[in-house]
């Protein structure tokens, strides 16, 4: 992009020229050469209200990035298209009489077909997030599905437990019933025999949900922290849920030193991968059927990886967002615990797997987004739409839970209070969070503070 023309100087003879020195007067020094005035983009900033509109520097372009010249036509907006194809399937579903049927639940069907609708208009009109492999159609489409889902969890913020379960029901007809309470701490004795009889389908999703937080986090000991951060809420929330009741080396050998690294270690293993990996596909031309068929297979690669370098002490801002973004995944770690065991859902329910996925796949962009936010700010000036959905979403679950776990402790439930180790556990916790930054970074703000006055009382 190249810069500005220069504005054109003029002598200080010159009727026309103003000098900086006043608004309006010419300087009374007759031998002063006033400056020549600033460049806007140069040696000051473009301010909105000067900038030129007809150069290159001003001009928004929809896309960010220059695309794939071989695959060109994959990036064409076609909203007159897709809006001509929804409405003939749409009609197609509506009107014929073998998919609909009289007496057969309509209603069902035209929720879901709302929902088709409301995605399909995010993903023709929804501003681009940070990534475009393998489409930014397809980041558009879960934006619309996180904002959809958010919608949900806030009108189920206003009905009461009894009602959302019936609700649930309605969508799930096997739903309704209420589940065995289940613990994992029944022989605790540590052998091969109890070991491998503990080994199940869980062990697998632990490792591909380590796998996924390594891609979204990509940092080693931001997965670790997470991890025993994780099983301490397991040992503080087991007089709640039962099923977080686990044997020690369950905890800490099948959980954290097998299943968890080994979803981290591979996740990284991928990061790194992907961080080196060359991607010069711009401005290339494939020939040929199986050239082109193979550059569009591409396309599922990302385009470019950043690894994330967090730096959670090099200032109280990294420290904070650091922080918060462990709170936050905390949390929507913990959220799907107490959304099926409220709601009477099997953990391998499908809607107890697609909110994992989707939690996953809306956390990929968001956390490059806060990346970018806290890191480089002179590029993201505000914080993302991604980032901004995914934390109203994990908020207003746990808004939901509150209110139905309230609900329940009202009819008797869950009445056995925290243990007194998890209540000072908690307070250590939290005094370490608020002494640690203030150690590390007020003592010393403090100090310059205090100088920096000490200089200006000598000075005056």
């Amino acid at each position: 992009m190249s810069a500005p023309p220069p504005l054109p100087r003029k002598d200080s003879d010159d009727p026309g020229y103003l000098s900086p020195m006043s608004p309006g007067d010419e300087s009374e020094d007759p031998g002063h050469v006033s400056p020549p005035p600033p460049v806007p983009g140069v040696d000051v900033p473009i301010r909105w209200v000067d900038a030129d509109r007809s150069e290159p520097y001003t001009r928004i372009k929809p896309f960010s990035e220059t695309q794939d010249t071989s695959v060109e036509w994959f990036f064409k907006p076609a909203t007159l298209t897709t809006l001509a194809f929804a409405l003939a399937v749409l009609a197609y579903v509506a009107m014929s009489p073998t998919l609909i049927q009289e007496g057969h639940d309509k209603s069902r069907i035209g929720m879901w077909a709302a929902l088709a609708g409301f995605v399909t208009f995010g993903m023709i009109q929804f501003r681009d997030g940070p990534f475009i492999r393998p489409h930014p159609a397809f980041w558009r489409v879960i934006l619309g599905i996180n904002l959809a889902y958010v919608l949900a969890m806030v009108f189920l913020l206003f009905q009461d437990l009894d009602t959302a379960r019936s609700i649930m029901k309605w969508l799930d007809p096997s739903l309704g019933v209420p589940l065995p309470e289940k613990s994992y701490a029944e022989d605790c004795t540590f052998s091969f025999t109890t070991v491998w009889n503990a080994v199940d389908i869980f062990c697998l999703a632990h490792a591909l949900g380590w796998f996924g937080k390594a891609l979204i986090l990509r940092d080693y000991w931001f997965c670790w922290i997470l991890s025993i951060a994780f099983e301490f809420a397991e040992y503080s929330l087991q007089h709640q849920l039962p099923n977080f009741a686990e044997c020690w080396w369950d905890h800490w050998i099948l959980d954290v030193l097998i299943c968890n690294w080994l979803g981290t270690w591979l996740g990284m293993k991928t990061c790194e991968y992907l961080e080196v990996k060359p991607f010069v596909w711009r401005g290339r031309v494939a020939k040929g059927v199986r050239a082109r068929t193979r550059r569009v297979l591409k396309q599922f690669s990302p385009h470019d990886f950043t690894a994330f370098k967090w730096e959670g002490t090099a200032d109280f801002t990294h420290y904070i967002a650091v922080v918060l973004l462990l709170s936050v995944f905390l949390a929507a770690e913990l959220n799907p615990f107490y959304l099926k065991s409220l709601l009477w859902m099997e953990p391998d329910h499908p809607y107890i797997i697609l909110r994992l996925v989707g939690v996953f796949l809306c956390g990929l962009p968001a956390v490059r987004e806060l990346y970018l936010y806290v890191n480089h700010p002179q590029k993201a000036v505000r914080m993302g739409q991604h980032v901004w959905l995914l934390l109203a979403t994990i908020c207003t679950e746990l808004l939901v839970i509150f209110k139905w776990f309230h609900e329940e402790m009202d009819r008797g439930l869950y009445q056995e209070p925290f243990p007194t180790t998890v209540k000072w556990s908690f307070g250590l916790g939290l005094a370490a969070i608020v002494i640690y930054p203030a150690i590390k970074f007020g003592i010393p703000e403090t100090r310059r503070y205090l100088r920096r006055n000490q200089r200006k009382l000598k000075q005056s």
